[in-house]
């Protein structure tokens, strides 16, 4: 069993949006493939994504898996059911997320998950002046007692709030954390889209500052960019085409180090380092 899964709510009417936030285009991507990849970072055992009964969702990796919720139009508590009875064989904790939180950074699910201890079910963030649900950690052990409330029809979060173990976390607290503090000092991780105008406007803002080097035959690419190089980005794809350099069976990335991939639509956060090494030489 690991100690921490991620579950994703990819439904909702998004009647405010206008179209389902889920397929939203996110520089090349979208929003949901960002988040799954995003709480994917933050955790160290599966990611589900749970959806309404049929909805159709983007294309989203292999590893991820998905469930449906029993009943549509229930609000996030039923999600939250979903995806806790999906995992709870496999992770002792999971990170809830709602998916139109596109500035979400890996350390912000890492740092609330961190806030779990022995006495804690629930650890929630509280924000300018708001509680958090969906960006929270829950015990998965949680799963029956959510299932008893959504038998009641008590169906707000606030109801487990008031028979689980909850842990607040305000903004000071959290920024306590130095690499969040300096990773995301505004808590931008918690900035929701409700309405077409938040999207535009978080959409239009730059992308994560990134670092990219090259190693190998690749260095001579990149139209005289600086190795290392500050670039801003917020996917492989366009780290890759920043740096002069197409991601195919001839180059492969390594993102901080350790995750190698070649997906263009990997998602990148504010301190990423990606290294590209050219698969056929060894680098």
């Amino acid at each position: 069993m690991t100690q921490a899964a991620g579950i994703v709510l990819a439904g909702g009417r998004s009647s405010r949006m206008g179209s389902p936030k889920a397929a939203l285009e996110w520089h090349g991507s979208t929003l949901l493939r960002r988040i799954c990849g995003i709480v994917a970072r933050g955790v160290d055992g599966p990611v589900v994504v749970v959806r309404a009964p049929g909805q159709d969702l983007p294309e989203l990796p292999d590893d991820v898996h998905v469930v449906e919720d029993a009943r549509e139009g229930r609000g996030p508590l039923q999600g939250i059911s979903a995806g806790l009875h999906a995992v709870r064989d496999e992770a002792e904790a999971a990170y809830v997320s709602s998916t139109d939180v596109p500035l979400l950074h890996p350390r912000f699910v890492a740092a609330v998950l961190g806030a779990l201890d022995g006495d804690t079910d629930v650890v929630l963030p509280q924000v300018g002046g708001h509680r958090h649900p969906l960006a929270a950690a829950y015990r998965t052990e949680l799963a029956d007692a959510v299932e008893r409330l959504i038998a009641a029809d008590r169906m707000k979060p606030a109801f487990l709030f008031e028979a689980a173990r909850v842990k607040r976390l305000d903004a000071e607290a959290l920024l306590a954390d130095p690499a969040l503090a300096a990773l995301d000092p505004g808590l931008d991780s918690v900035l929701n889209l409700n309405a077409r105008d938040d999207y535009e406007a978080a959409r239009a803002r730059p992308a994560p500052e990134v670092t990219v080097r090259r190693f190998g035959a690749l260095r001579r690419l990149g139209d005289g960019l600086p190795d290392p190089a500050l670039i801003r980005a917020a996917t492989l794809g366009e780290a890759a085409a920043a740096a002069g350099l197409t991601l195919d069976e001839h180059v492969v990335a390594a993102l901080n180090g350790d995750q190698i991939t070649r997906d263009p639509q990997a998602p990148l956060a504010a301190g990423d380092a990606v290294s590209f090494l050219a698969a056929d030489a060894g680098g």
